[in-house]
């Protein structure tokens, strides 16, 4: 679900940026939107379409990292049970869900750069809740 932001053109946030730039930042892969985000969240206070991209930006982060953990453990049991070829598979769906998340990146910051405040299912109205 998607909706238009009531930010002006051109208006400043906190962090010296146009709103739309400020939200594209968040979602910039190899953690350069994840420190950003972190940093959005912390200091801006004047958009709130800045915040809502900087929460929902830190909870997929956070979600992939859950991830990310379970199946580094995976492989850890499955290689001391000597199932190295599954891991190996496991490794795979690994491969597979860093694409997804970077898909989903560049789709976010077009959306982000449109000026809209798209939610993702589970994690968009939870982000909202915190703007």
């Amino acid at each position: 679900m998607a909706t238009e932001t009531p930010t002006p053109g051109g208006a400043n946030t906190n962090l010296g940026l146009e709103p739309k730039i400020a939200g594209l930042l968040c979602y910039v892969p190899c953690c350069i939107g994840l420190v950003f985000s972190v940093v959005a969240a912390i200091v801006e206070k004047q958009s709130r379409f800045v915040r809502f991209h900087a929460f929902q930006s830190l909870l997929v982060h956070g979600a992939f990292v859950v991830l990310w953990v379970a199946i580094v453990a995976a492989q850890a049991v499955l290689a001391m049970v000597g199932l190295g070829i599954v891991s190996f598979l496991i490794q795979l769906v690994m491969g597979v869900a860093g694409l997804a998340l970077l898909a989903l990146a560049i789709f976010m910051m077009i959306k982000a750069n449109a000026g809209e405040e798209f939610e993702l299912p589970v994690v968009g109205p939870m982000a909202r809740g915190w703007v």
